[in-house]
């Protein structure tokens, strides 16, 4: 098997996703976020560091869904499972969200590197507000920004058909 077949397979995001493992995820990332928050105000600035690995776990979704996020693999593999019956969302929206995430969370890390820690909480601060609405609430503040980029035109239509058609997003509103 050539190489190029081997990363074809691991690069890629999955389409419909299981939103309930994708609330699971912004569970564990608004958990981690108040942990890094908490500790890097409260016992010291180095605990802000921990910002390291939730970029690394939101670059990884983004560039092969849960496949190389060890948060990802419990999501998909071992918590998801044990709620109930999955209720399948599009995927280009959630990748999105993903991709939010990774720039919030790679921004932190640039600005932590650079010296700039109140910018890297009020990221950090962002990012616990998303998490905690899609996890809590099931609302996907990714999802939404997708959806008017696709409005306006700036996302292609063809990019999501289940987006574009909410028949194809629940059946049953057909």
């Amino acid at each position: 098997m050539s190489r190029l077949v081997r990363v074809g397979r691991i690069v890629g995001f999955p389409n419909p996703v299981n939103e309930l493992a994708a609330r699971v995820v912004a569970g564990a990332v608004a958990l981690v976020t108040v942990l890094t928050i908490v500790l890097g105000a409260v016992v010291a600035p180095g605990w802000l560091w921990l910002t390291a690995g939730l970029a690394y776990g939101f670059v990884a979704r983004v560039v092969t869904g849960p496949t190389l996020s060890p948060l990802g693999q419990l999501a998909t593999r071992v918590v998801a499972p044990r709620l109930g019956a999955a209720r399948l969302v599009a995927g280009p929206p959630k990748r999105f969200a993903q991709a939010i995430g990774a720039t919030l969370t790679v921004l932190a890390v640039v600005l932590l590197a650079a010296g700039v820690r109140p910018g890297v909480y009020v990221l950090l601060g962002m990012l616990l507000a998303a998490a905690t609405l899609e996890s809590v609430f099931g609302v996907c503040l990714g999802c939404r920004i997708f959806a008017v980029l696709m409005r306006v035109g700036l996302v292609p239509q063809e990019t999501c058909a289940a987006c574009a058609n909410i028949a194809l997003r629940d059946p049953q509103a057909a």
